[in-house]
């Protein structure tokens, strides 16, 4: 076999994502018939057919899958190269953080805690949706994902996942709801408007099952995704709150809110995810085994 042309399996692995060659070309900029031809090499080269066709659609074949897999191996590996030039070349360390768009700000500033402020780092925070993240990962574009959501794993999977922390879940409320608190948590659960996370949250489900199990049908006032959203509306008084007391620990301390019960069997657990390289981001022990870190010898 001649030597494998990795300009042709750049193409292949655009082709295989975007599903046709249209849309291939549109993405690198060159033309439908390049690409066609310089796959037809690649399958030259390999001896084995990597597509099929299907309607106007190009669908990878046994071989195709497997030559995939290896693709982005490869230029996963070309881009850790990169990554890890660029980093040795600059002054700064740079520690590039995804986070889930509604994962508590006050977790994320005490995870960055032995990082921040330091002249020798920059700290680069992105947030937005699971799934993009999980991409920028792949791409080293972020160098850990924080989340409170378990991403799918598999024996192919190549997410690493560290539990880090895990937090208890309590009801949160204004002055005002004292009176009710001290009446008990059924009587608490059964008056109060609750102010709950969304029914698709892990959160929620744990509320459900414990709600179900004491025979409470609750008063729910809102809904939301967001944990600031959620701290915002009891500040607001709107209800009490199904909440990590660490997503309202200003509010606690300075008299705003009050924890008013702790929910029993619930806790919100949060993830570090990070993807296997041959250079990891020495910042990363700093954050993940701060401890470790600071011992002689580390």
């Amino acid at each position: 076999m001649a030597t494998l042309n990795l300009h042709h399996l750049r193409l292949f692995r655009a082709t295989a994502r975007e599903g046709t060659l249209t849309a291939a070309a549109r993405a690198l900029n060159i033309s439908q018939s390049a690409v066609s031809t310089q796959i037809k090499a690649l399958e030259a080269d390999l001896g084995h057919d990597l597509f099929e066709r299907r309607g106007r659609n190009l669908v990878l074949t046994e071989a195709g899958r497997i030559a995939l897999d290896y693709a982005d191996q490869i230029f996963r590996a070309s881009e850790q190269l990169a990554a890890t030039f660029r980093a040795v070349g600059g002054q700064r360390k740079v520690l590039r953080i995804g986070a889930l768009a509604t994962l508590s700000r006050n977790f994320q500033m005490r995870f960055l805690e032995p990082v921040l402020g330091r002249d020798d780092v920059e700290v680069v925070l992105r947030s937005g949706a699971q799934g993009s993240l999980l991409r920028a990962l792949d791409a080293l574009r972020i160098d850990v994902l924080l989340t409170n959501q378990m991403p799918a794993r598999d024996a192919a999977s190549p997410y690493l996942v560290r539990r880090i922390a895990e937090q208890p879940v309590s009801l949160v409320g204004s002055r005002s709801r004292l009176a009710l608190a001290a009446q008990g948590l059924p009587r608490l659960l059964s008056i109060a408007p609750l102010i709950l996370p969304t029914p698709e949250t892990a959160l929620r489900a744990g509320f459900d099952a414990l709600i179900e199990q004491m025979g409470i049908v609750p008063r729910i006032a809102a809904e939301a995704d967001d944990m600031a959203m959620l701290r915002l509306l009891a500040r607001s008084d709107a209800g009490v709150a199904v909440i990590p007391p660490i997503v309202v620990r200003d509010e606690l301390a300075n008299g705003t809110l009050y924890e008013l019960a702790q929910l029993p069997g619930i806790s919100e657990e949060f993830f570090a995810v990070t993807t296997p390289r041959t250079f990891p981001n020495p910042l990363l022990r700093e954050v993940l085994d701060p401890a470790a870190a600071d011992s002689p010898g580390a």
